[in-house]
């Protein structure tokens, strides 16, 4: 099995809205992780990612360890997990895939539309990278489905844009494409984020050019 790091998972730098439910300890972690994982996916070396990444998920872990039931923790374990496997490649890769998914269901049941809707985002960018049966889960239509209830939730926001412009090109729908990925780079800034937005951005115009190449 194949999974792109960049990719997949870019897995989402997600919403910066307010964790109103965190403890004040478990609100510092979440910060933490999502300032590490910027750093890691978008300015560590890729052979340095794997082992990064890694230790990454053993903290996110600790986390919802501490605090099961705060969604926020679950959709950053997610997140991470997901460019765990990224990272790592293979059929290594699966395990970890399917824990992500496990993670973000379960921050659903918790709250569907924690960090802005960021579970659904994440969840769908899983099921349109990851393969199919029998290897894996991955499934177009309910990627298309997460990816518009996210969008649903954030119309505006830098994530869902993204993530629904990278499917909508990987279909071919090359012009439907092009809306989101310039919606993706006018988006507001997010507070505290930039190493991710520059980022997420710069993955934006890379496929911004591929998309009026095919056109």
């Amino acid at each position: 099995m194949k999974l792109s790091h960049r990719i997949l998972l870019s897995l989402c730098v997600m919403s910066s809205l307010p964790a109103l439910a965190l403890s004040d300890a478990s609100r510092t972690r979440l910060e933490q992780i999502q300032g590490r994982w910027a750093e890691v996916n978008y300015q560590l070396a890729a052979k340095q990612r794997e082992t990064a990444f890694a230790e990454l998920a053993q903290l996110a872990a600790s986390a919802v360890t501490a605090e099961p039931a705060a969604a926020e923790l679950r959709v950053w374990h997610g997140i991470v997990l997901g460019t765990y496997a990224g990272a790592k490649g293979g059929l290594g890769a699966l395990d970890l895939v399917k824990q992500a998914k496990l993670e973000l269901e379960q921050a659903i049941k918790l709250d569907a539309g924690v960090l802005g809707g960021s579970a659904y985002t994440s969840l769908g960018s899983l099921y349109y990278q990851v393969p199919g049966w029998p290897l894996g889960f991955g499934d177009d239509d309910k990627a298309e489905a997460l990816l518009k209830q996210a969008l649903a939730l954030n119309p505006d926001g830098i994530d869902p844009n993204y993530f629904y412009g990278d499917f909508l090109q990987r279909k071919k729908r090359y012009k439907e494409a092009r809306t989101y990925l310039e919606k993706t780079l006018s988006a507001v800034d997010r507070p505290g984020r930039a190493v991710a937005d520059e980022g997420r951005r710069a993955e934006a115009r890379e496929l911004l050019k591929v998309v009026q190449e095919k056109r």
